[in-house]
């Protein structure tokens, strides 16, 4: 059973894929190998993303979309409606979206590629159905999607594979569309680069700020990303990858961080992985710390300033603008430190460019060896495995683009 819609599943967990094949797939993906070498000619791009209101009155419709199933009223949904009510009921996310959508269409002229982008969100107008309904009346069957996210964890990857699976059964067009998805891009270059050149900048921009100081012992580095229930962090990633408490989720960010702040500082300025925009019960574990509370622990260390990195998200959206510029910030100022927020990649060039070769890769069936990837956890699955990013409280929903569970 879905909702009409936004095409999301609520039917029973644990709903398999006939013969352990990959859902709604390519012929070329069908069997789910690790990583797809064969080429496929694709239709078409889905950009999948999350999606945000666009007006006050859309606020609270919203945040029931995102909270769907869990029973939360409508006066806990408006302590978060507060954010985006300060910012005029309007979350920067959908404009984002469609900057991005522009500028792949631009890369993909520039280079002579012939791949419309459709784009769908998850939670608001335009929905991922409705991109579905225009591949069909355009007369595209193969897509490969690009969901605005790179890093493996059920709200991060295997939501956004749910929700195409719900997307192609509420609209009718399952067995009419296939569906593939590029890998996790979290070690991608075209990722990671952007915050290279802004913790150089970042470092820059202190020293210039405050003349003298030593980024070696007095410039603290935070990698800020999303809070995710503990429960879910440890199921993130495949189970038989052994990535320990954090699971795939922390391991990947770890090892992105460590990329970042080698390139950028050679590795001479101390940092921290730190977490933000938790929303759960206090009676529920999520990862920490928390990047306020780490903050208003730097002083004691003789930290003058510290550079906000956001490094697990792809653009300036709701929780960047109002938990970093605004709070982060905030508590910097509060402990007597300078503080320097990174840019997110948005549509920065090699962004945009390192997307494309995304889709590429998988319209051309690049060779695993002639991947790029600069952590030693990657280049990451085409094809997720069984059971990977498993929300235990849900149980497991069809999704495409991997093997069932």
């Amino acid at each position: 059973m879905t909702d009409a819609r936004t095409g999301e599943h609520v039917e029973a967990a644990g709903t398999a894929t006939p013969g352990g094949r990959v859902l709604a797939a390519t012929a070329a993906a069908a069997d789910g190998p690790e990583h797809v070498t064969e080429p496929v000619a694709y239709d078409a791009i889905l950009l999948a993303g999350f999606g945000g209101p666009e007006g006050q009155d859309d606020v609270i419709p919203f945040l029931r979309n995102v909270t769907r199933g869990r029973g939360i009223p409508d006066e806990r949904l408006e302590e978060v409606a507060h954010h985006y009510r300060h910012f005029g009921g309007v979350s920067p996310i959908n404009d984002q979206n469609r900057e991005l959508k522009a500028a792949l269409e631009a890369e993909l002229a520039e280079r002579g590629i012939d791949l419309p982008v459709l784009w769908g969100n998850r939670n608001w107008d335009p929905y991922l159905a409705e991109a579905l309904r225009e591949a069909d009346e355009r007369g595209f069957t193969r897509l490969i999607a690009i969901a605005t996210s790179a890093y493996s964890s059920y709200s991060s990857c295997r939501q956004y594979r749910e929700d195409f699976a719900g997307a192609l059964e509420a609209t009718g067009l399952a067995g009419r569309i296939q569906i593939d998805k590029i890998r996790q891009f979290f070690d991608h270059p075209g990722f990671v680069e952007p915050f290279i050149e802004g913790v150089r900048a970042a470092i820059d921009e202190l020293q210039h700020r405050l003349p003298g100081i030593d980024p070696a012992t007095e410039v603290r580095i935070l990698y800020s990303t999303h809070s995710i229930p503990s429960t879910d962090a440890a199921k993130s990633g495949p189970a038989d990858r052994g990535f320990g408490e954090g699971g795939a989720y922390a391991a990947q960010h770890l090892a992105v961080a460590e990329v970042v702040s080698h390139a950028a500082t050679g590795g001479t300025v101390a940092w921290d992985l730190v977490y933000q925009s938790r929303s759960g019960p206090p009676s529920m574990p999520w990862l920490e710390p928390d990047i306020n509370d780490r903050i208003a622990e730097l002083p004691a260390l003789g930290v003058k300033a510290v550079v906000i990195v956001p490094l697990g998200f792809v653009s300036d959206h709701m929780e960047v603008l109002w938990d970093l510029d605004n709070e982060a910030l905030e508590t910097s100022d509060k402990n007597g430190l300078v503080a320097v927020r990174v840019p997110t990649p948005g549509t920065h060039a090699s962004y945009v460019r390192g997307l494309v070769d995304l889709v590429l890769e998988r319209r051309d069936g690049v060779a695993v060896a002639q991947r790029p990837a600069l952590t030693s956890l990657g280049p990451w699955y085409d094809v997720c495995r069984p059971g990977c990013c498993e929300n235990v409280r849900l149980g497991f929903k069809p999704a495409v683009a991997g093997l069932a569970p």
